[in-house]
């Protein structure tokens, strides 16, 4: 772990950095405030600081307070200790107030700075195992189990989302509506195990030819939605059709057969005007175009003038 050490007494900066190095800790030092306040903002800056109160410039419980309201956000803490003289209630107080964390009066001893150090790092950790486990949450409820791309509710909520950006920054989006074909013959045939896996391989070859901010979402059964930002008709015909080569060439092997998936498509780039129920309905119209047409292919929706 990487801290900072940040002290305008240079005797102090090499006696901190000696002993946190012997406790196993990466340093940093800064011998002012600017200085310190240079590195907290630097990528892959350090989690911990220990800072001292009085420095030229920036003192350390204004980087605290500026930490707090600038560099705070829900995925990283920093943990921040200031080393201060002052030991009257009202100064620990504001610099508590300020966003410091711990505080140590000098001189302080060895042993309490490696306990408190000890603690900071224990307290930054559980705060990472904290946004994994809520990233790990988020994901569990906005993907399809089986094929990990976005499920239905998450999907239509990117697509109300993408809609209104759009609408907002004057561009256009673009709606692809897929459907597998003869699905039902592939589960009637091979079993629904082998169906899990075609959906899966699907789902997984659709994100990969995809644009890396395009969204992949499992609509229902073997029907799948993807929203392109920022598309014209040639460029989502020709995503379209990227998709649909792709998974026409592949080969999914599953209980023991080789299946050859073919789909159909129907797209659709919003306007304005138009709401997601329409989108929605227009790529539907074009999807059940394509598969009339003989499946295997893509069709591009009409809207009305």
């Amino acid at each position: 772990m990487k801290i900072l050490l940040a002290d305008d007494d240079a005797t102090t900066r090499k006696m901190l950095g000696a002993m946190l190095s012997r406790w196993g800790y990466a340093t940093m030092t800064a011998a002012s405030g600017d200085e310190a306040w240079a590195i907290l903002n630097s990528e892959n800056a350090p989690r911990l600081a220990v800072l001292d109160w009085v420095m030229p410039g920036m003192d350390g419980v204004e980087i605290c307070r500026r930490v707090r309201s600038e560099l705070s956000s829900s995925d990283r803490y920093l943990y921040l200790i200031l080393l201060t003289a002052k030991t009257s209630r009202e100064e620990i107080i504001s610099g508590l107030e300020a966003g410091a964390d711990d505080y140590m009066v000098k001189p302080f001893d060895p042993s309490e700075l490696q306990v408190r150090v000890g603690i900071g790092k224990r307290i930054i950790q559980l705060h990472q195992e904290l946004v994994e486990a809520k990233e790990a949450l988020h994901f569990q409820a906005t993907r399809d189990p089986l094929t990990r791309v976005y499920n239905r509710g998450a999907t239509m909520e990117r697509l109300h989302e993408e809609l209104d950006r759009s609408a907002r920054e004057g561009q256009s989006m673009g709606l692809i509506m897929i459907d597998i074909d003869h699905f039902k013959k592939i589960n009637d045939t091979h079993g629904h195990l082998a169906g899990d896996v075609v959906l899966r391989r699907t789902a997984e070859i659709m994100t990969s030819v995809v644009r890396s901010y395009d969204v992949v979402g499992r609509f229902g059964g073997e029907e799948f939605l993807v929203l392109l930002p920022k598309v014209d008709e040639e460029i989502l015909s020709r995503i379209a059709e990227r998709i649909r080569a792709a998974v026409a060439a592949e080969t999914i092997r599953a209980e023991g057969a080789e299946i050859h998936v073919t789909l159909s498509a129907g797209t659709v780039v919003g306007r304005k005007g138009l709401g997601v129920d329409q989108l929605i309905q227009a790529a539907d119209e074009a999807l059940y175009e394509a598969k009339r047409s003989g499946r295997n292919r893509v069709c591009a929706a009409t809207l009305a003038a």
